[in-house]
């Protein structure tokens, strides 16, 4: 695990009998049980017949994998006990979990290597802004120390074997540009240095050479085009990595994952160069030579970890949305079996004797487990709550596909209530991810396995055009003035539900964050009569005010996917399509949730449409957030947003 970029996001027909139907109350302002940092408008009073339903999947947790330990055999881990996912220790498999960290604001960290009391590198932002900032923890005293500006951007990097330097990117310089920078923490007071100016690009570190003198840094464009380099630390000289011998001159190329062979002279890394997919390469750095070694999976290739003593390689792909973890013996992928889910977190161990990680099932939570190479035996180190739910009762989901507009195949995933008949048709929930370079992927959701569970509302998880994970031509159908398609897919899902003897056609709501925001709004402009909610989470509601707004480091990388709306035919583009431009066209229910400190999508968006959408006649739920950023990552503000969304879909998708 080089890079720690931790990202803590959130994102029914129900009888009256069961949920009674609330009293409206504009602002709830009886509603003891809304958290202080949350404002809302047109919100029903919660009540307690919903908060009760509801509370187990909320005690719901899981654990991830954040590195092994360097004085002993324990690990580190994440994970939620109070309002916020905090790290743990675990000396053992099955153990008691040490709380180390006890901040009011989510955390990610790793243990520093070769450190002799067991000291941790943290990063955190503040209330939701993603202003990470680099701090080290002394494990005997546990004082905190900040070692960043305290309010820049700051990613901590590729922390090196030594444990005495680190590399990280910073947009300190100016609010936009992304430098890179080293950290020598053997230095009294700790000293950072500036190694690579950005010129408006966007660079970021990979790992750091065995003797500490090199760099392996990525320049990012979009996901479709990437550049990796070498930077010698001491002259400050770049060197593009060598093309693979069958890219031409003025190919596009994403790159994936970097990482140094245990000598130095050879690098690892994931490309696409000449396929649809990410393929694992190892390349000769004297000699440009790449010998491709994953080229019988026809998947993307994900993350890659090197043990830096033996050189032993481990690898995920992305298979049908899936993770399999992989790893390389004599130049050949091995397969290692795992249930069904999404694998992370890839670490050996400090012998080089273990793998660890984290195993997210598509029917339980994410937890903690390590592959002992020699034998292939699987230990399971933690073993998250399930709220006293039976793991017998959660829902796995089936992968489908429908076909859309143009005849193309789009995947989808899934998730079937138990009581969906011909005779008791269920309603349905579509479910749009964000990005829009991203992917639905199975992973466990207490959320959907409530709906389904307990609301008996079926769920699908469209990756519709322009997702992640089907092959770069898929990914790009979408991009600049073909925006829209994507929204078509939606109308293409339509159909299909319409054509399931088991589904209500009727009652459909769609909920989506971020970019799946913006794809909920243009789907209620497009199929007014066909969707009866959509639930709106950080989502872009004006394409212009968006790139205009964002955080300054992301302008031209949205742009590099949405378009330049300073490009006179792209904004008549954006002013046709804006969702706010075509308010008029909703007839649907509509809540907006937000958080107030969004860099990404700027607060604003959740504002003008809501304001748009009431000035139209039609009413809004608001859930607007002061304390958080893209989403909601503080337990009582998520818990009150799922109680809050929950009560919406129960009010809208009731039989008439």
């Amino acid at each position: 695990m080089k890079n720690i970029n931790c990202c803590l996001i959130l994102m029914g027909c129900v009888c009256d009998v069961l949920f009674p139907r609330p009293t409206l109350a504009d602002d709830a302002p009886n509603d003891p049980r809304r958290p202080a940092a949350i404002r809302v408008q047109e919100v029903p009073v919660s009540t307690d017949e919903m908060w009760n339903s509801m509370r187990q999947y909320q005690e719901i947790r899981s654990a991830f994998f954040a590195g092994w330990s360097p004085t002993d055999q324990g690990i580190l881990i994440g994970t939620r006990f109070g309002n916020a996912s905090q790290l743990h220790r675990v000396l053992q498999p099955g153990g008691r979990r040490e709380q180390v960290t006890f901040f009011e604001e989510p955390v990610g960290g790793r243990f520093l290597p070769q450190s002799p009391d067991g000291s941790l590198m943290l990063v955190m932002s503040r209330g939701g802004d993603e202003n990470g900032q680099i701090y080290r923890m002394n494990g005997t005293t546990r004082q905190v120390e900040r070692l960043t500006d305290g309010s820049s951007r700051n990613l901590l990097g590729p922390v090196h074997r030594d444990g005495k330097h680190l590399a990280y990117s910073s947009n300190q310089r100016n609010g936009r540009d992304t430098d890179i920078y080293t950290m020598d923490l053997a230095s009294t007071p700790v000293a950072s240095r500036m190694v690579w100016k950005s010129t408006g690009e966007y660079w970021n570190p990979h790992d750091l050479s065995p003797d500490g003198a090199r760099l392996l840094m990525l320049r990012y464009v979009s996901i479709n085009e990437s550049y990796p380099a070498l930077l010698d630390l001491a002259t400050g000289q770049k060197t593009p990595l060598p093309l693979p011998p069958q890219a031409a001159r003025d190919q596009r190329i994403s790159y994936g994952d970097l990482s140094f062979s245990p000598d130095g002279q050879q690098v690892y890394l994931t490309c696409d160069a000449q396929s649809e997919f990410h393929q694992l390469a190892r390349v000769d750095l004297q000699t440009g030579t790449y010998t491709w070694l994953s080229t019988d999976i026809p998947w993307d290739i994900e993350a890659v970890e090197v043990e830096p003593e033996t050189g032993q390689v481990a690898f995920t792909s992305n298979e049908h949305g899936y993770s399999r973890l992989y790893r390389l013996l004599k130049d050949r992928p091995e397969p290692v079996e795992l249930p069904a889910g999404l694998i992370s977190g890839l670490e050996f161990s400090p012998d080089g004797q273990h793998l660890g990680f984290t195993l997210t099932g598509d029917n339980l939570p994410g937890d903690v487990y390590s592959l002992e190479l020699a034998t292939g035996k699987t230990t399971r180190w933690t073993f998250s709550e399930l709220g006293g739910l039976n793991p017998q009762s959660f829902i796995r989901p089936t992968r489908i596909e429908f076909p859309t507009f143009d005849e193309r195949q789009i995947p989808a995933f899934y998730y079937r209530p138990p009581t969906a008949s011909k005779q008791e048709p269920a309603a349905v929930v579509i479910q749009i991810h964000g990005g829009p370079e991203s992917q639905f992927r199975p992973s466990f959701s207490s959320t959907t396995q409530y709906y389904v569970d307990k609301l008996g509302l079926a769920v699908l998880a469209p990756n519709v055009r322009g997702s992640a994970g089907y092959g770069k031509t898929y990914l790009r159908l979408d991009n600049g003035p073909l925006r829209e398609n994507s929204v078509r897919d939606i109308g293409g899902l339509l159909d299909w539900i319409a054509k399931q003897p088991e589904l209500d056609a009727s009652r459909v709501a769609v909920t989506g964050g971020s970019y799946g925001g913006f794809m909920v709004l243009s789907s209620l402009t497009h199929y007014p009569d066909r969707i009866r909610a959509g639930v709106d989470v950080v989502g872009i509601a004006n394409f212009i005010t968006f790139l205009e707004k964002t955080s300054p480091y992301r302008q031209d990388l949205r742009r590099a996917e949405y378009g330049d709306e300073r490009d006179p035919e792209m904004r008549k583009i954006f002013e046709r399509i804006n969702p706010t431009a075509n308010v008029s066209k909703i007839r649907s229910a509509l809540l907006v949730a937000h958080g107030e400190n969004d860099p990404r999508v700027p607060f604003f968006e959740g504002q003008q449409i809501a304001s748009h959408v009431r000035q139209s006649g039609r009413p809004v739920w608001t859930v607007y957030a002061s304390n958080e950023g893209h989403g909601f990552s503080k337990r009582d503000n998520r818990d009150y947003l799922s109680i809050v969304t929950a009560m919406f879909l129960q009010q809208h998708l009731q039989k008439k």
